[in-house]
């Protein structure tokens, strides 16, 4: 009978656990589920990979009306949460590298910038060689690399006719990559060896597509033209540095900055370091300068009130200043630096960024809902797609840089948020008032110089490109004329 009793009671102890067990699994678990972001729906295995390859800025515009601003796109083995808009994103941009790291995610960067730099070393390491671009862009810097950019735009487009009619794409991507080459790569590069290094520099680029962001080491002919012009652009530099080290000779250019650069325990820059340091700067600015510039000059010539605006503008400043052109000059331009800012807000180059989770977090939504975002996923935004919410930007869709005008601002979301297009935060773009400069240097020439009119049709977005940028040409015709001040 003892016995009988104490099994009876082990029973009931089982029983009553179990039903404990479940109804705390009850009242939890639906609490749990309710902050997993929704799911993207999409056919099991390759199916979120169909819909990334059809376009990230197609599934955004197809998954945000139903699932709002955090969702989740299951991508093979991957899952890639999307945080939509600032009161979602505002952690991916503040976040400790320890929190979302960049260095998983941009892998496939390795092979075209080199082994040893950027996001081929450990966190303290690449934030050593981002102060070494701090220290190359500062302002006493700057102010250099600005005559060199004003003597280019001069020499450039002295070249031009009297009038006739132009790419105005193809113009100013050549005139940026030989700005580039100046005042990043040396005088040596851009006087002696500029077609060379320019070939080079196209191979590699031409080595980064969207295969290879997924499988960067790919023996295809692209990626094997990519790491023969990598070698080859190895040992140019590496000649370059020896001379200007056995001449004792410096020069005024970011190589000089990176030759010179040392980390904190007292060890120089390797030629191996520089090469790819140097790559990546040219990388990072060439492509976001010439489509921000070129579509700062279509918008321009599209609304006549904007382009009369920093005409006039220009006329003011020679008012002062007569044809002199500087740092500080430049530094003047408001009108013209809300018309590139504007540009730039609705064409941001790099549409889509991305981290990698280390640490849970959680989100809240505009409308209070809360998320949880598990460690290990992907985290992205695009600030392409949430520049042009309605919520954000008063009418997101039109060219208006008087939105950025003092007093004029739309509501803090706005203001806050601006920043991103450049991508802010802790990892915020170090290039950005050198691009800033570069493209204010070329209109300022172009406006006080020519007349210009847009003779082909507003150019359409290039979703296709890695970067995205202008697609097809943008003809303009131009005739040579000096800018009155009366």
């Amino acid at each position: 009978m003892e016995v009988n009793d104490k099994l009876l009671n082990t029973g009931i102890l089982i029983v009553a656990t179990l039903v404990v067990a479940k109804l705390i699994s009850f009242l939890i678990m639906p609490r749990s589920k309710k902050r997993v972001p929704p799911a993207v729906k999409a056919w099991p295995v390759i199916g979120g990979l169909l819909r990334f390859v059809k376009g990230p800025m197609v599934m955004l515009r197809e998954e945000y009306p139903k699932l709002g601003s955090v969702f989740t796109l299951n991508l093979f083995n991957k899952k890639i949460t999307f945080l939509i808009g600032p009161e979602v994103s505002s952690h991916f941009f503040k976040a400790s590298e320890s929190d979302l790291s960049q260095q998983e995610v941009y892998q496939f960067n390795v092979p075209t910038f080199g082994p040893g730099v950027v996001f081929d070393v450990d966190y303290t390491i690449r934030q050593e060689q981002f102060r070494f671009f701090t220290e190359a862009l500062r302002v006493n810097k700057l102010k250099g690399y600005v005559d060199q950019m004003v003597t280019e735009a001069e020499d450039y487009f002295s070249k031009w006719g009297d009038s006739g009619e132009v790419d105005l794409k193809y113009e100013l991507e050549h005139l940026i990559i030989l700005t580039a080459s100046r005042c990043l790569l040396g005088q040596e590069v851009r006087n002696k060896l500029f077609d060379d290094v320019s070939a080079l520099f196209h191979d590699l680029d031409n080595g980064m597509l969207p295969v290879s962001v997924i499988f960067p080491y790919l023996p295809i002919p692209a990626h094997r033209r990519r790491d023969r012009a990598r070698k080859k652009l190895a040992g140019i530099f590496a000649n370059i540095i020896a001379s200007r080290k056995s001449a004792g000779k410096s020069e005024n250019d970011m190589l000089q900055c990176f030759i010179e650069s040392k980390y904190k325990d007292g060890r120089p820059t390797t030629e191996a370091e520089v090469t790819g340091l140097l790559i990546a700067a040219l990388f990072a600015g060439q492509h976001t300068s010439s489509i921000t510039s070129t579509w700062t000059g279509a918008y321009l010539l599209r609304h006549k009130e904007f382009l009369s605006a920093v005409i006039e503008e220009q006329k003011q400043i020679m008012q002062k200043h007569g044809n002199k052109v500087d740092h500080d000059i430049l530094s003047e331009m408001d009108t013209l630096y809300r018309c590139i800012k504007e540009a730039l807000r609705l064409h941001p180059p790099l549409i889509m960024l991305l981290r990698s989770s280390h640490s849970d977090f959680s989100v809240k939504t505009r409308d209070g809902k809360e998320y949880d975002i598990p460690k290990g996923h992907i985290v992205a935004t695009s600030p392409a797609f949430a520049n042009r919410l309605p919520y954000i930007y008063k009418d997101p869709d039109t060219y208006d840089p008087d939105r950025f005008s003092v007093g004029r601002e739309e509501d803090k979301v706005a203001g806050a948020f601006s920043y991103i297009s450049f991508g802010g935060g802790r990892h915020g773009c170090l290039g950005e008032p050198f691009a800033y400069l570069q493209i204010k240097a070329i209109w300022s020439h172009l406006l006080r110089n020519f007349e210009l009119e847009l003779v082909s049709p507003f150019p359409e977005i290039d979703w296709n490109a890695m970067v995205v940028g202008v697609k097809g040409k943008v003809m303009v015709h131009y005739k040579r004329r000096q800018l009155s001040v009366n």
